[in-house]
């Protein structure tokens, strides 16, 4: 039997960057050859009914053992984040991990900066080299489930339902689920393993939203431009003057959301912005679309009709879902007792695939992989993390009785 580790390390090898301004899906074809690699890996371990549809969807079954059991899923995504390149990424293995700054590249991962990392003294942490990301998010959640797979269909001693995995792509840009069918899946109910540090556990996330933001001005040579250039980037800068200047990721925690702008290019001529917008209500989110369309309209009555404001729904709150079957969580939660791990039960300020699957009927919480820092340099995992999740997994599936 291979260890997680040993799968982790070898699926961050594969570049499964998604692209959000890809009109295909998948989005890149990348993801579809990790799949086809996947789909080896599930036939090793003993999977059944292996199958990767035309959208890169790769689901497999691991047959039940006994009766009296739901018939639970686990999914997690294949693409890694389109922000930082995921492209020969080269794992550092730090073991016996002493507290002290971690050299990754000309770049130090430093307890002083963050914290967490003191949380592990005596671990195996695996790091980026810092040129890339690490991909933890979400190879890690992939590695658990196929480890924890293969010691369920190696010791058919345990009893357990018909258990359902999926990888999906392009869950990073938001597509995650896009197509992805439920009733043919087949379970009852499924957790992703997406998330952070070791104990999260969660039913609540983000309602999200995204708005794309172009801006066209009026480009002159600038020795001739008084009082007829219009400079699409310095008003790109007093629209995002307009929101609130609080309201930023780097300014929120816990239940308060943010307008985040990660993208912003452009010349003279046009200047484009992208924000993702993030709330934990459904009146919050509102509010900041209004927000963002009162922004552009003060832009347009200054400078006449030049900003073009796109904003589109990207997913829901699950805990709408979830509050109605909480047994899902009392499942998890159990399986968390037993393998002496305590649950952090609080907010994703984020979003998972799970997210979408809940309100498409497949009641999805949200489960830790160990990953740190996620979508960028500073990324990284612990190994004792990634064991414990496979613990649980194989814990959720002795739990998950009727």
């Amino acid at each position: 039997m291979k260890t997680v580790l040993e799968r982790f390390l070898k699926y961050v090898s594969f570049d499964t960057q998604s692209d959000e301004n890809s009109e295909k899906f998948p989005s890149t074809d990348t993801q579809l050859d990790f799949g086809k690699m996947l789909m080896k890996e599930l036939e090793e371990i003993g999977a059944k009914n292996i199958n990767q549809d035309k959208y890169g969807y790769v689901t497999a079954t691991v047959p039940a053992t006994a009766d009296g059991y739901y018939k639970v899923g686990f999914i997690a995504h294949m693409d890694t984040s389109p922000d930082v390149s995921g492209k020969n990424v080269s794992p550092q293995i730090i073991e016996n991990y002493d507290g002290k700054d971690i050299k990754i590249g000309s770049k130090i991962l430093s307890p002083a900066e963050f914290k967490e990392l003191s949380n592990y003294l005596g671990q195996t942490i695996i790091t980026t080299d810092g040129t890339t990301l690490l991909g933890a998010d979400d190879k890690a959640g992939i590695a658990e489930i196929i480890t924890a797979m293969e010691y369920i269909i190696n010791h058919p001693e345990i009893p357990h339902g018909e258990i359902k995995i999926a990888f999906t792509p392009d869950e990073e840009i938001g597509k995650g689920v896009d197509f992805f069918d439920v009733k043919s899946f087949g379970s009852d109910f499924a957790y992703t393993f997406d998330g952070g540090k070791i104990g999260e556990l969660e039913y609540e996330n983000f309602n999200a939203a995204r708005a794309k933001i172009t801006i066209n001005g009026k480009n002159v040579h600038p020795g001739y431009a008084k009082d007829v250039m219009v400079n699409a980037c310095l008003i790109g800068t007093k629209f995002a003057q307009l929101l609130p200047q609080e309201e930023r990721p780097s300014r929120t925690e816990g239940y308060e959301g943010f307008y985040h702008l990660n993208h912003f290019s452009g010349t003279v001529e046009e200047c484009k912005l992208t924000y993702i917008l993030r709330d934990f209500t459904k009146e919050g989110i509102e509010k900041r679309k209004e927000t963002m369309q009162k922004a552009a309209n003060t832009i347009n009555a200054t400078y006449g009709n030049i900003v073009s404001l796109e904003i589109y729904d990207e997913y829901s709150n699950m805990a709408e879902i979830i509050k109605e079957n909480m047994f899902v969580m009392d499942i998890a939660k159990k399986a968390f007792e037993n393998t002496s791990v305590a649950p952090i039960i609080q907010p994703i300020r984020g979003g998972t695939d799970g997210a979408r699957l809940s309100f498409m009927g497949l009641p999805c919480p949200n489960i830790f992989a160990g990953g740190h820092n996620f979508h960028g340099l500073y990324e990284f995992v612990p190994k004792e993390s990634m064991e414990k999740a496979v613990e649980i997994i194989i814990e959720i599936c002795k739990e998950a009785k009727k």
